[in-house]
């Protein structure tokens, strides 16, 4: 076991310029513990991503991470085969006259031919310990993938039909992150420990930014937060996360920018909003309304 105690995991993770509260920190505590997968889900932009990427680095792990997409299968999931460099060995084997069909068909299916992709390269023994295994934004995959993946995760184990079953010798630290753009499927859910990730208040997003960025001034930092937390009260097509503060506040601090003002806003708001419907909303004097009413917040802070 890693961690001790939910102190710890809070602290080890604070080392890492991760702020994680209690909750968060409780969920991944028991997820070591008692070696559950971790699914996490919220908006995108809140962290998710990030704790994978700090309990690694935390524990001195690996961090493997599988990137979902729409038509992610499997076998691009688990391996494939390196058939450029079977086809090489193929013509070699004619040019010397030594191409037996089944000596070459043993010969052809084996490591050395074979790339491994995120789900068996967790499997493998890894140097340090069990890697974390990031399966990042799983609701972008369909139903048969999840379900190839309920089985992968029970077992720990994988098969490749030339090669047979490769089992984890120590299960990887699984965690599962999803921007809720589909509900995932119960079966997977209870497999695993369950944490929404939430966007942070004031406080802890001012103490996030102030991990991330710590060259901003106190007076700039609390502006920036609030006009972002205000704008989250917004109708937006997509609110800000946590990452568009973080980036919003390092390109302000390369404009030398010391604090807020409606111009300032109308020249970076790409930095914070990603769509072009949400920054026309801004233009004008809705910029200004927002940033009055964030200062007018921050005085009963």
């Amino acid at each position: 076991m890693a961690f001790g105690s939910i102190d710890e995991v809070q602290a080890a993770l604070a080392g890492q310029d991760y702020v994680c509260g209690r909750a968060l920190a409780t969920v991944v505590f028991l997820s070591l513990k008692l070696g559950r997968p971790l699914f996490l889900e919220g908006e995108a932009g809140t962290g998710k991503t990030e704790i994978a990427k700090a309990i690694a680095a935390a524990l001195g792990r690996r961090m493997i991470r599988l990137q979902c997409y729409e038509g992610l299968d499997s076998a691009s999931a688990v391996y494939e085969w390196n058939f450029a460099e079977q086809m090489i060995a193929i013509r070699a084997a004619e040019a010397s006259g030594g191409a037996d069909r089944d000596v070459l068909k043993t010969e052809l299916f084996t490591e050395e031919y074979l790339i491994e992709r995120p789900l068996l390269q967790a499997m493998r023994p890894q140097p340090g310990g069990a890697p974390v295994l990031l399966i990042d934004e799983l609701d972008r995959t369909d139903a048969p993938f999840e379900a190839f993946l309920l089985e992968a995760l029970s077992d720990f184990q994988v098969t490749i039909p030339e090669l047979g079953t490769v089992k984890a010798p120590e299960p990887p630290i699984v965690i599962l992150t999803s921007n809720r753009t589909r509900e995932v499927h119960d079966a997977l859910k209870r497999r695993c420990l369950y944490h929404w990730v939430d966007y942070p208040d004031f406080e802890r997003e001012m103490e996030i930014l102030h991990a991330r960025a710590p060259e901003a001034s106190q007076a700039l930092s609390r502006e920036v937060v609030a006009f972002v937390q205000k704008l989250r009260t917004e109708d937006l097509f997509k609110k800000p996360g946590v990452a568009e503060t973080i980036d919003w506040a390092k390109c302000l601090l390369a404009l030398d920018v010391i604090n807020l003002s409606p111009a300032v806003i109308a020249d970076t708001l790409g930095a914070i909003l990603k769509y072009q419907d949400d920054i026309q909303k801004l233009e004008g004097s809705e910029a200004k309304r927002i940033l009055d009413e964030a200062k007018a917040e921050l005085e009963t802070v």
